[in-house]
């Protein structure tokens, strides 16, 4: 073909097929229905894929995992699931002084109760850190500071 001016037109570029030399009448590799199967695809098994290995009937193992919900400490006794012995427990207090007890006990002084009477705050247990332990293993759970 040439153009009306005499120019030859340009072909058309090669296919993407013929570029790469990619065989394009290779054989189809998905099942072809036989004559007494029907083409919708019930019976019919895909190709196993090359290069990969068919899957293992691995048994799938179910863990169950109980989340607790943060528990926060007071100066009341807590019940709950001990982390340590694994039961269900009403946490045991017991009293420390803590940075309460001491400026309270330091305010006194400066207030002129040096007789003694400044040591009344390490005798009322409202104004002292509270631990709470488990009553069956004695583990530490949890502390409340007032300060």
């Amino acid at each position: 073909m040439s153009a009306p001016s005499g120019i030859p037109v340009p072909s058309a570029p090669p296919s993407y097929e013929e570029t790469t030399g990619i065989n394009v009448s290779y054989p189809h590799t998905y099942p072809v229905p036989e004559p007494g199967q029907k083409p919708d695809g019930k019976g019919m098994n895909p190709p196993p894929y090359l290069g990969q290995p068919a899957p293992a009937n691995n048994p799938i193992t179910v863990q169950t995992v109980y989340v607790q919900q943060p528990v926060v400490f007071y100066d009341r006794p807590v019940q709950m699931r001990c982390p340590s012995c694994n039961q269900m427990i009403v946490t045991r207090l017991s009293y420390d002084s803590g940075a309460l007890t001491w400026l309270s006990c330091g305010g006194l002084c400066l207030l002129g109760c040096i007789a003694g009477c400044c040591l009344i705050p390490f005798c009322i247990d409202a104004l002292k850190d509270v631990d709470h332990t488990c009553p069956n293993c004695s583990a530490l759970i949890g502390s409340y500071k007032r300060l």
